[in-house]
């Protein structure tokens, strides 16, 4: 699968070398920007690796007029991705660390778990987003998907100081019944942290991050309590969202275009 526009090319992950990239810039986010710890062999290599890589597609966004020293510096977006079916076969969720996964085990349907998504902090924002979430929008589109969900993450592990976007989290966008997830045990921590009325939603919005802005917008929910993630310096929130339930303004936006489509949404040339 490859989508382009422009200057950008979104692909799958076809070499050793591709996974690598991805693990390059995950580490360039995640260890240098962000403080998740590392090994010592990540931080010679310069590359955020677990062991889940190897039982996932790995969607990468690429900038084709940009050059670099090392190739392995290429990538400047990037998904994991893994689907049910796969997890199911071997290798389970990463979520499952941390989020009791009942009911999406159960769900009847192909789920897709999305992991270690960032973007390299030069392209946060313009057609370079756009353009990968097209392509993600692609990938669901061909394997049938019909529930999405995975970790995404608050920076930092100061509850109180994320009471504000945590807390209209909770109130507002917590998942239906049937699709929550729920920290597991010991590790749960509320996020009704303040009452309803003392949330106001644009200073709310204003503190949360642009990825779960973004699934918000698709009519994305989240699981029941929030996960401290030392390892990661992150408090993180499981999304959970049903694809025939996104937004039919987004749905139209991103999913299923043709190639001249999507260069003409971008601005590209066509």
């Amino acid at each position: 699968m490859e989508v382009s526009a422009g200057r950008f090319t979104a692909r799958l992950a076809e070499t050793d070398d591709d996974v690598r990239a991805a693990q390059r810039l995950r580490y360039r986010v995640f260890v240098e920007e962000m403080g998740a710890s590392a090994s010592q062999q990540e931080h010679y290599n310069r590359q955020e690796v677990d062991s889940f890589d190897d039982h996932c597609d790995h969607l990468i966004l690429f900038d084709t007029e940009s050059t670099f020293d090392d190739p392995l510096d290429s990538a400047i977006g990037v998904y994991r991705l893994l689907r049910g079916s796969v997890a199911k076969a071997g290798p389970g969720f990463y979520s499952a660390a941390e989020y009791d996964l009942a009911k999406i085990l159960d769900y009847p349907h192909e789920t897709l778990e999305l992991g270690r998504s960032c973007v390299h902090e030069d392209y946060r924002s313009g057609s370079a987003m756009q353009l990968l979430w097209m392509a993600l929008a692609q990938y669901i589109y061909e394997h049938k998907l019909r529930l999405l969900f995975g970790c995404a993450s608050f920076s930092g592990t100061d509850m109180q100081a994320l009471a504000k976007p945590l807390s209209y989290l909770h109130h507002n966008k917590l998942a239906p019944e049937h699709i929550r997830p729920r920290v597991l045990g010991d590790f749960y921590n509320d996020m009704n942290l303040l009452p309803e009325d003392a949330v106001d939603r644009p200073t709310a919005m204003r503190e949360m991050p642009a990825l779960i802005k973004g699934y918000l917008r698709l009519n994305g929910y989240v699981g029941d309590g929030a996960f401290i993630d030392r390892e990661f310096n992150t408090v993180d929130v499981c999304l959970v969202m049903e694809t025939d339930k996104i937004s039919a303004r987004y749905h139209s936006f991103y999913a299923g275009k043709s190639e001249a489509e999507m260069q003409s949404e971008l601005g590209g040339p066509a």
